[in-house]
């Protein structure tokens, strides 16, 4: 394989674990719990000395699978490197996602090129669609309900301010650590994960931010939000009055909404239930 084709960053911790061999081979052993394996990717979680990490493996899907990813107009996900040059730019941007612990690619040939990611564990933390299933019968706190709509829309509006979309733009993706500071809610983390199929340009097409944010809504139509926080994420979201982006941006609010009731009717097979 090309030495020009291999690229390779890893922690102190693990260049110091694995400076006596190929890093390729020491990922290609690790053994732990597995939580998704299919097409050439693999992921599981690992310990290493007490603490928890999680690999994403890629070992190359075949050319017959990039093939019928082209036909269907997808792009195939050839590597682990879109989804570490993903965590960068979140980062850089101020969007809080994973914390690299190493990633490395080697091999010149799509079909069956090896890629990693190590990301550390986030523990104590469980996803927004988890923490907000018992909302419609038991509402939250309404500080707590703020913070998190304020964030997800900040975070939301950084992310397609700079270039990105997620495309699995799903509240399973969002994760938060707020059952454990329930009484200081300005500590709350919110992370963004899974984002191996994020892409980055210089400007985020505005069908793609349709997707992301009708994906969210649709995501979001079942835990009993109510028209004031759908409005504050709007307001948020677009750094406007309510006002002004409601008359400013009613194309573009309609076509987030249409996206997310196609999509909950798809699912579901019926209208989705009414904002309060």
């Amino acid at each position: 394989m090309s030495p020009y084709r291999t690229k390779l960053y890893l922690r102190d911790d693990f260049q110091e674990a694995w400076k006596e061999e190929d890093p390729f081979r020491a990922v290609l052993r690790l053994r732990g719990k597995i939580y998704r394996e299919l097409d050439g990717r693999r992921t599981l979680r690992f310990e290493r000395n007490g603490r928890g990490f999680f690999l994403k493996l890629h070992t190359g899907v075949g050319w017959l699978e990039i093939l019928k990813n082209l036909v269907q107009l997808k792009s195939p996900i050839l590597s682990a490197e879109n989804e570490w040059r993903a965590i960068e730019a979140l980062r850089t941007i101020g969007v809080d996602t994973m914390s690299l612990a190493g990633y490395g690619v080697r091999g010149a040939n799509p079909a069956s090129r090896i890629s990693f990611v190590i990301t550390e564990e986030l523990e104590g933390m469980q996803s927004l669609e988890d923490l907000c299933a018992g909302w419609r019968e038991t509402p939250p706190e309404f500080c707590l309900k703020k913070i998190l709509i304020d964030r997800v829309a900040l975070m939301s509006r950084l992310l397609h301010g700079h270039g990105l979309n997620h495309r699995d733009y799903y509240i399973c993706h969002f994760l938060t650590d707020a059952a454990t500071h329930p009484v200081n809610p300005e500590a709350i983390r919110v992370v963004l994960i899974d984002l191996h199929r994020v892409q980055q340009r210089r400007k985020t097409p505005e069908r793609w931010i349709f997707k992301d944010l009708g994906s969210l809504c649709f995501s979001a139509m079942d835990i009993g939000l109510k028209k004031t926080d759908l409005f504050r994420f709007m307001k948020i979201y677009s750094g406007k009055s309510l006002r002004q982006t409601m008359a400013e941006d009613a194309r573009f609010w309609s076509g987030v909404r249409s996206r997310a009731v196609e999509l909950y009717k798809k699912v579901h097979g019926t209208e989705p239930p009414l904002l309060r």
